[in-house]
C-alpha cells in the first residue's frame, strides 16, 4: 500500500544496496528501466511484517504522484512546496552546475577527490533535490505550521511504527524531541530536525569531509539547546601491518544483503561490500575502526570471529565465514 511505502514497511529491497547499483550510477535511466530493476530484486520481507529503510519506496512514490496528477515530479515539487512557501534555492536537480553556485561532492583520503555523480533520473523522489540549510529550515517550519499539509496528515507523518514515521523520524535528545530526516547521495550529506516544543529548526549540509555528519549534527543540536559540548580529540591509532591480520576475512550477516570482505593495505584496514567501493578505516581504539564520512563504526570481537557495524544508529552483527 501507499502507507507501506511511506513508513518503509513494504519489504521492497533497497535500490542503493543492490549489488549492481554502482554500475548504473551515472547512467540516465528511464522509468521503465527502473521499474524492471525493482521487479528483479527479491523482496526482503512480507509487507507490514516489519520496517527497514528502502530508497525504492520513495522512488516509487514519486512515480505514483506523477501517475495520479499527470504532471512530472519536479513540476509538482515546485508547485506544491517551493512556490507555495517561497523557497528561493530549492529545486529538482540535474547535472551539477558550479556556475550556478552548486557544489560538487568530495571524499577525503589524504587529499580531496571528486566523487562520482549520480544521474538524477535514478533517485527521483528518494534524493534528487537541491537546497540550502536556510530553505530546509523554512520548509520544516512550514510543514509543522500547517502550511503544506493538514494537521491530520502531519500526525500520520509523526506516528512512529517500528522506528519509522511517514517520511519522518523521531529523535529523542534527553528530555527534548525532534522530528526530521537525513539525506545521503554521492558524498553529499544532510540532516534536518525540528523541535516542536521549542519551535526550532536545525539543518546541516555538507559536500564532503572526514568527520561523521551524525556526530556534527548531534553537537550542533546540543549547542542550540544550550547543552554542554566537548570538542572531539580526532585521535587515530597507528598499527603495524601484522596487527590487522586477525580482522581479515569474509563476513556475512542475515540482516545485510551482501558479504563484506576485510583486507588490508599495509597498515590500513579495508572493508569492501560485494559490488561496492572499498572503504579505508581508521583505527580509533583497540579492535575499533571508523569511517567518519559515512558514520560507520566497527567493533571487532576476534575471539568469536565477529564484528558489530553501527551506522546512523542501526547495529548489524557480522560473522566470519
Amino acid at each position: 500500500t501507499i502507507a507501506n511505502l511511506l513508513n518503509h514497511s513494504s519489504g521492497l529491497h533497497n535500490l542503493t544496496e543492490d549489488s549492481s547499483y554502482q554500475t548504473i550510477l551515472n547512467k540516465k535511466m528511464t522509468r521503465r528501466a527502473m521499474l524492471d530493476r525493482f521487479k528483479s530484486m527479491p523482496p526482503d520481507f512480507e509487507p507490514g511484517s516489519k520496517a527497514q529503510y528502502s530508497n525504492t519506496n520513495f522512488v516509487l512514490l514519486s512515480y505514483v504522484v506523477e501517475k495520479i496528477t499527470q504532471k512530472n515530479y519536479p513540476e509538482l515539487v515546485k508547485q506544491r512546496v517551493v512556490n507555495k512557501i517561497g523557497l528561493k534555492n530549492t529545486y529538482h536537480g540535474v547535472k551539477t552546475n558550479t556556475a550556478n553556485n552548486e557544489a560538487l561532492s568530495y571524499t577525503y583520503d589524504g587529499k580531496w577527490k571528486k566523487f562520482a555523480e549520480t544521474d538524477m533520473s535514478i533517485p527521483s523522489g528518494a534524493g534528487a533535490m537541491v537546497s540550502t540549510p536556510a530553505d530546509l529550515d523554512k520548509f520544516i517550519e512550514a510543514l509543522f505550521a500547517g502550511k503544506l499539509v493538514k494537521p491530520a496528515t502531519l500526525e500520520l507523518m509523526k506516528t512512529i511504527k517500528d522506528g519509522y514515521g511517514m517520511a519522518m523520524f523521531l529523535t529523542v535528545d534527553g528530555d527534548k524531541q525532534s522530528y526530521g530526516h537525513g539525506g545521503a547521495i554521492d558524498a553529499y550529506r544532510s540532516e534536518l530536525a525540528y523541535f516542536p516544543a521549542e519551535k526550532t529548526a536545525v539543518c546541516y549540509i555538507t559536500n564532503g569531509g572526514s568527520y561523521g555528519v551524525d556526530k556534527i549534527f548531534k553537537g550542533v543540536k546540543g549547542i542550540v539547546l544550550n547543552k554542554s559540548y566537548t570538542i572531539p580529540s580526532f585521535r587515530i591509532l597507528v598499527l603495524k601491518t601484522e596487527d590487522l591480520d586477525k580482522y581479515l576475512g569474509v563476513y556475512t550477516s542475515p540482516d545485510f544483503p551482501v558479504k563484506i570482505t576485510m583486507s588490508k593495505d599495509n597498515t590500513t584496514l579495508i572493508g569492501t561490500a560485494a559490488g561496492q567501493s572499498a572503504i579505508k578505516f581508521d583505527a580509533v581504539a583497540k579492535n575499533v575502526f571508523e569511517f567518519e564520512p559515512y558514520d560507520i563504526h566497527l567493533e571487532f570481537d576476534t575471539d568469536k570471529g565477529k564484528f558489530m557495524l553501527t551506522q546512523r544508529g542501526k547495529i548489524t552483527v557480522f560473522t566470519k565465514e
